[in-house]
């Protein structure tokens, strides 16, 4: 998501703000409020006493005193429209932004019978179109893998920092719109029209559509209502006492009182409240579908984390070399670093980085690198007779005995504690023996010990 002006009162945001203000003035709008409904109607009385004094039929206090009221009432009415309105497009912003990066992404769109592509926004794919996604591209829409297999990165949907494989066939071949493709070539049908993908349910959660009352909201409304009522009550009473007494009250009296009485502040800013607790929790990218969840939050005593991505950097680094049997750790080092060395994943280069060795001197003749794909799920490098591969622990065993060779048991046994530990093996071979296994860990966010202790004493516990 990119990131927002935080300030309130961007310009664009408040002449549109403004001009809902206005449009909110629409009673069947504010009904909904039972408080600023009687402020309205109160500010329509009063207009009609400022053109009753203007014809000359009644004094009423003068007509400056009279329009000043209902200015003051109607200003009234704009800010607290102003507030909800202000609080309602920093929402829209955020989701102006999301939807701005579905329209601006390229789709490659290919016809049933062809293998060649037309560059055209994703905006206009449809339900059944096809299109093409190579390495480094990110996919458009919604849909169904048809031919091919790749690795793909979901973090930007899932959290996940760990790339994921989808291919062809089986209960893996979905993709999402916004994720990226990391290796191989992919053709997708696209599986939603357009406004039903993933993204666009984003776009309308930020938009809050479904957007509903808390509970506290609801109570304090029904509350604010009631006195609102006994206000009414109280002035309207006050007439027969004045009259009683031979005492004139005017009409803007009876109605600077009653606005005076009624909680107008509460009522006016109450929908405005909810919505700009969304708008917060939104601003530190947290997406929540209604103030009801907002003030749900509130009660929270458990968090539950089931993505590394939370509270590790999401990008996987190598913290150590176990290097097999009977085989010089140095030598192991240096495949390892050979295997890495056209490899731009923060992966490969954290191993480089882990052996301590400058990769521009490293000087190789006619080397041929492989590039890691989704089928092989491994990479390396050829030079001269020297074959060094890198990669998934079954798919270097795969490799070493179908060479005829023995895949070493406690290679095996190194590989399952990595694993268990919630680490990545990556098995290393050259001429398909076995040299040892690259660990590889996800690496845990500066600060994280501190937010849980935070987290705690707030009694929250992670």
């Amino acid at each position: 998501m990119k990131s927002q002006n935080t300030s309130l009162f961007q310009g664009d945001l408040v002449k549109q703000a403004l001009k809902q203000s206005f449009i909110k003035l629409n009673p069947a709008t504010l009904i909904k409020n039972p408080v600023m409904f009687t402020v309205e109607i109160g500010t329509a009385v009063m207009l009609c006493v400022c053109l009753w004094i203007l014809t000359g039929e009644q004094s009423q206090g003068g007509f400056a005193y009279n329009f000043t009221v209902f200015i003051i009432l109607f200003l009234t009415l704009l800010f607290a429209n102003f507030a909800e309105a202000i609080a309602e497009a920093r929402g829209k912003s955020q989701a102006d932004s999301l939807r701005k990066t579905r329209e601006e992404t390229p789709a490659k769109k290919i016809e049933a019978s062809s293998t060649e592509y037309t560059v055209v926004p994703s905006s206009t794919l449809r339900k059944g179109d096809l299109f093409v996604c190579e390495a480094g591209d990110i996919i458009p829409a919604d849909g169904e893998i048809t031919e091919g297999l790749a690795t793909i990165d979901e973090s930007a949907i899932t959290g996940e920092s760990a790339p994921v494989i989808r291919e062809a066939g089986g209960d893996k071949s979905s993709v999402t719109g916004g994720t990226k493709v990391l290796s191989d070539r992919i053709v997708v049908q696209v599986t939603t029209q357009p406004g039903e993908s993933f993204l666009d349910k984003m776009i309308a959660l930020v938009e809050g559509a479904s957007r509903q009352k808390t509970p506290n909201e609801i109570a304090l409304t029904i509350l604010l209502a009631g006195f609102t009522l006994v206000f009414i009550i109280v002035c309207v009473t006050l007439k027969p006492f004045a009259d009683y007494a031979n005492i004139t009250i005017t009409i803007a009296s009876f109605i600077s009182l009653f606005i005076c009485l009624i909680p107008t502040t509460i009522g006016g800013l109450l929908s405005a409240i909810g919505i700009a607790g969304m708008d917060r929790a939104l601003r530190a990218n947290v997406i929540t579908k209604s103030g009801k969840a907002v003030e749900t939050a509130g009660d929270i005593d458990v968090l539950l984390l089931d993505k590394t991505g939370t509270i590790t950097i999401g990008n996987r680094k190598a913290t150590h070399f176990h290097t097999a049997n009977g085989v010089d750790k140095k030598h192991f080092v240096k495949a390892a670093v050979l295997s890495s060395l056209a490899d731009e994943t923060p992966e490969g280069k954290s191993i480089i980085e882990l052996s301590g060795t400058d990769p521009h001197s490293v000087k190789i003749h006619n080397p041929r690198f492989i590039k890691f794909t989704a089928e092989t799920r491994s990479s390396g490098i050829d030079f001269g007779s020297t074959r060094i591969r890198k990669g998934a622990y079954d798919a270097i065993k795969n490799l070493v005995e179908k060479a005829g060779n023995l895949f070493p048991e406690h290679i095996t046994e190194i590989v399952h504690k990595i694993s268990a530990n919630g680490g990545t093996p990556l098995v290393v071979c050259e001429n398909e023996k076995v040299l040892g296994v690259i660990e590889l860990q996800d690496i845990i966010k500066t600060g994280i010990k501190e937010r849980f202790e935070r987290l705690r004493k707030m009694g929250v516990k992670p």
